[in-house]
């Protein structure tokens, strides 16, 4: 059962949904709903009514031949009941989802104008849908890094971040099978067993039930005398009762929608959370090993200055330096001794960091030190890549899924505006034995429609499905806005890889003629031809320029390392 087409504008663009009765929010559509429903069951009773007397007055006429025909009659009016509401499930009443548009971009900022890597029919972009189900891999392999290869697989198993966002995702599944059923009947029973005592025929009795409900009333037996007689006996009462609520307008089944669209975003929750420990652990571990690399620099520096130090005691001893002269020398050399001993905070920091990450307490994990390689270079990164990249990103995946999940919820809040009908339906049976449970003459039974419609309401459901509407536009405006944020992150990373690589190359030349510089200066010094303080600002220059270069040699691979997670874990068997 569909309507006209509604359209909501937010921000000079259309989001074009179908709403059902005009998205069902005008009173008057409900009131007429409600009224068509009204006759259709007035009908439907007319229509069994009239078969009943024509079975009644047929039966009339002929004596029976099955014993309990009169049953035949009423299930013939719950099979045309049941047929009339199934028929009205069609309907479903609020907008149907469709993906608004994003603001995307045709290639990288930062790869423009550069050769295409890969193939060229998968370069361009298009809108993203989420594809954060698309299998990543083991990306942190491409480094090479046997110690990172045996960390990361430790943290698939034992990171207490992913293992909360993975039973947050199965509670999310589970709340989809609630959703569910209700689209099916309940059924529950109440048997009950009572032992009474009877004076001249009847007695009254009262009896409690496993389910907590109290049975009392007067039970009389036959007593064809009028002598005072006394009986016991048990009495065993049976009792079921039956509830449907059909989903006429949708209202399940836009829970149902919902729920799954939540199950969904806790999905891509659970990837993003997986993914962001795989990236920390990486990030982490490149600063240890970069710490580790500023540790060999350090010790290397004092050992340098204790030469210049020894240096400058024998040029003082010799009358060529003064006392200041050893004294500055020495102070270098603590300096020197102390950052390397700072160092080792930091150092402690990132490993600490890293035995949480792996679900451990930090007292149980210890890393050798092992520095980077100088002058490491990260994995080829392509220059221009598929868009299908960016959609694998969980966080986008994520943000649509709550967006399709506020659309859902808008059909939720229209179908407030209409009737709702339960069948309800009830078979009892009472007698003094338990084979009277199983006879159906002694079955007394009920079953029939119940309509409810909520008439005035203070101007309720209207604001709820203009909260509905609003919350939407929200999550839109949140959809692209993760959108914009995944294109910066790439951006961001693009670029601090491209500017590092020429960093390092000026950087390395730099290190390389101050270390010359050092070394002409100390000869210099050694012959008495220039003064200390020439020695001492060669040494500042080169021990900044080897610690920049230091730095900069491990930031490569924690860029290379956030190029990944923007990407949303990799590019692998993408061209």
């Amino acid at each position: 059962m569909r309507g006209e087409k509604s359209e909501i504008v937010y921000g000079g663009t259309s989001l074009q949904g179908r709403a059902s009765l005009h998205s069902g929010t005008s009173l008057r559509g409900a009131l007429f709903a409600t009224k068509q429903s009204i006759y259709a069951i007035k009908l439907l009773h007319l229509i069994i009514m009239d078969g009943l007397l024509r079975r009644k007055k047929r039966s009339s006429q002929r004596r029976p031949t099955v014993q309990h025909s009169y049953l035949y009659i009423p299930f013939i009016k719950l099979l045309l009941t049941l047929t009339f509401i199934l028929s009205l499930n069609a309907c479903m009443v609020g907008p149907n989802y469709k993906r608004p548009p994003a603001p995307l971009s045709s290639t990288f900022k930062e790869a423009r104008g550069k050769p295409i890597i890969g193939n060229k029919k998968k370069s361009e972009w298009k809108i993203a849908q989420p594809a954060d189900l698309a299998p990543r891999g083991e990306w942190w392999r491409m480094f090479h890094d046997p110690e990172l290869n045996r960390l990361e697989a430790q943290l698939n198993h034992c990171n207490q971040s992913v293992w909360n966002a993975y039973e947050n995702y199965k509670q999310s599944r589970a709340i989809v099978d609630e959703a569910r059923a209700s689209y099916y009947p309940t059924l529950s029973m109440n048997a009950a067993a009572t032992r009474q005592r009877t004076v001249n025929g009847s007695g009254s009795f009262s009896s409690t039930s496993q389910t907590g409900s109290t049975t009392s009333g007067t039970a009389t037996v036959g007593n064809p005398t009028n002598k005072t007689t006394s009986k016991v006996s048990t009495i065993h009462s049976l009792l079921f009762q039956a509830s449907w609520v059909p989903d006429i307008w949708g209202l399940v089944s836009r829970q149902v929608e919902a729920d799954i669209s939540a199950a969904g975003a806790s999905s891509a929750l659970f990837a993003a959370t997986r993914l962001s420990s795989q990236s920390s652990l990486a990030q982490y571990y490149f600063e240890l090993r970069g710490t580790d690399s500023l540790q060999v620099f350090l010790n290397n520096t004092v050992t340098a200055y204790k030469k210049i130090l020894k240096i400058t005691k024998n040029q003082y001893a010799s009358g060529v330096a003064s006392r200041a002269d050893v004294v500055q020398a020495q102070s270098q050399l603590e300096a020197a001794e102390a950052l390397a001993i700072n160092n080792g905070i930091l150092r402690a920091e990132y490993e600490h960091a890293i035995a949480v990450l792996l679900g451990l307490p930090p007292a149980q994990l210890t890393l050798t030190p092992h520095p980077l390689a100088y002058n490491i270079s990260p994995p080829a990164i392509p220059l221009i890549l598929p868009c299908q990249l960016l959609e694998r990103r969980p966080d986008v995946a994520q943000a649509e899924r709550l967006m399709q999940q506020a659309n859902a919820q808008i059909g939720i809040a229209i179908a407030a505006y209409f009737p709702t009908i339960t069948l309800l339906g009830t078979a009892s049976d009472t007698g003094t034995g338990l084979a009277h449970w199983f006879s159906l003459p002694m079955m007394a039974w009920a079953y029939g429609p119940q309509l409810s419609q909520l008439i005035y309401d203070g101007g309720l459901r209207s604001a709820t499905v203009k909260a509905a509407k609003a919350g939407y536009l929200a999550s839109v405006a949140s959809y692209r806005q993760v959108v914009l944020a995944a294109f910066q992150n790439v951006e961001d990373n693009l670029s601090s890889l491209r500017i590092l690589s020429k960093e390092m190359i000026v950087q390395n030349k730099a290190v390389g003629s101050a270390k010359k510089a050092l070394q002409l200066t100390v000869n210099e010094y050694q012959s008495g031809t220039v003064a200390y303080s020439s020695v001492l600002t060669s040494q500042i220059a080169a021990f900044t320029a080897e610690q920049n270069a230091v730095t900069i040699n491990y930031q490569r691979m924690i860029a290379a390392v956030g190029l990944v997670t923007a990407l949303g874990g990799g590019w692998s068997g993408y061209g």
